[in-house]
């Protein structure tokens, strides 16, 4: 008899994302987004740098940090929604936290992480 997290999870099953997003906290990404603006639909692209990844399933999320105008802006987007269109990684940060937060206290040059370099076998994934 399958116990409760099993019927959890053989019920998202078929909501979750086929084609997995590649991509760890540091990253800098674009973030393609479907906006629906009366019956048309456009991709609109959120740059900036992954700073936190949660949850499990269908509940997984990740939030991403760019600063506007001299503002940071932060957004979270759910891995697993249809409004995701896309994820491109446009450069991998060195990192040595799962948590960015710090980043939130830093203004200018400071904000910059350094650069990851690829492992053997890891293939780029820079457009």
């Amino acid at each position: 008899m399958p116990n409760l997290v099993e019927y959890i999870a053989l019920a998202e099953k078929p909501s979750l994302r086929e084609n997995e997003l590649n991509f760890s906290v540091g990253d800098t990404v674009d973030v393609h987004t479907r906006i629906l603006e009366g019956d048309k639909e456009r991709i609109q692209i959120f740059s900036g740098v992954v700073i936190a990844k949660r949850g499990a399933g269908m509940r997984e999320s990740f939030t991403v940090r760019r600063i506007v105008a001299g503002e940071g802006v932060e957004r979270t987007f759910p891995v697993h929604s249809p409004k995701v269109a896309d994820v491109k990684v446009k450069r991998h940060g060195r990192v040595r936290r799962a948590k960015l937060y710090y980043l939130r206290e830093r203004i200018g040059k400071s904000t910059r992480l350094r650069e990851r370099q690829a492992k053997k076998g890891e293939v780029e994934t820079h457009s």
